[in-house]
């Protein structure tokens, strides 16, 4: 009996031992992270990513905080103030990225669009121009895209159209490339070409309500009414946005009207 107690009270002590050792090393893991710019970075990109932008910020600052030339930091820090719409604070974030790293071209492409959110398109042409430049970055069509955009805001048809076409060459399946496109066709009454490229966007994301609205807009202005009609029937219940629904209203009156003058007819 005495035996067993004294087994009982040696398995207690390793117990605790073994507790105080957990707790020590999980002490020390944790002032580790508390010191580790890249493991500060990596829960701000979490948060990011779960759309928890102010936790993002407060752990992107840590990781500057630990290492103010952090870029990666730096460059998302500017990316959660973009979404937040404080654009003045994610340009000095990007400038200060590309400050620390000019060839991290990333933050030069998000340069490129806080400045033409902020209204300086020369500005964004070009640093746009810049990413395209650069041979090392695989993503081009993000920057051939903005480009594209840029040009289109301006009526710039041609241009338009040429960067649209780099952005698809770049990324064949590259959904936001075919719904500008399509947007370049229909600005210029071409809305035959216009509808292929909504049916490509379509086809690449059949979810996108936007995508689905605009085929339909381009079949109703090409005379095609009843693939109109149905598109628009299928996504009406859908549409949350109050201009595109009271468009769409106003597409299916007009058909429902047409198709009782031709049956009276």
């Amino acid at each position: 009996m005495m035996m067993e107690k004294s087994k009982t009270k040696i398995i207690l002590i390793g117990l605790c031992l073994s507790l105080v050792t957990c707790a020590s090393s999980q002490k020390k893991l944790q002032e580790a992270r508390e010191k580790d710019p890249q493991y500060q970075y990596s829960m701000g990109a979490f948060y990011l990513n779960n759309n928890n932008l102010d936790e993002a910020i407060r752990y992107f600052q840590r990781a500057l905080a630990q290492d103010s030339r952090h870029f990666q930091s730096l460059n998302a820090l500017g990316l959660v103030y973009s979404m937040k719409g404080n654009f003045p604070e994610a340009e000095k974030a990007f400038l200060k990225c590309l400050e620390i790293f000019p060839g991290f071209v990333e933050a030069r492409n998000n340069l490129g669009m806080i400045y033409q959110e902020m209204g300086f398109p020369d500005r964004a042409e070009a640093e746009f121009k810049k990413v395209v430049a650069d041979p090392a970055y695989s993503t081009k069509e993000l920057p051939y895209y903005n480009l594209a955009r840029l040009y289109s805001i301006r009526q710039d048809w041609e241009d338009a159209l040429f960067y649209v076409e780099k952005a698809l060459q770049a990324n064949a399946r590259y959904h936001r490339g075919y719904a500008l496109k399509g947007y370049i066709m229909e600005s210029q009454d071409r809305f035959v070409e216009a509808i292929e490229c909504y049916k490509e966007a379509v086809k690449q994301l059949p979810v996108d309500v936007t995508y689905n609205f605009n085929l339909a807009a381009a079949y109703f202005k090409n005379g095609e009414f009843r693939s109109a009609e149905e598109i628009l029937e299928k996504i009406l219940p859908l549409i949350t946005d109050p201009e595109m629904k009271q468009n769409a209203d106003s597409y299916l009156k007009t058909i429902r009207e047409k198709e009782k003058g031709m049956a009276r007819g």
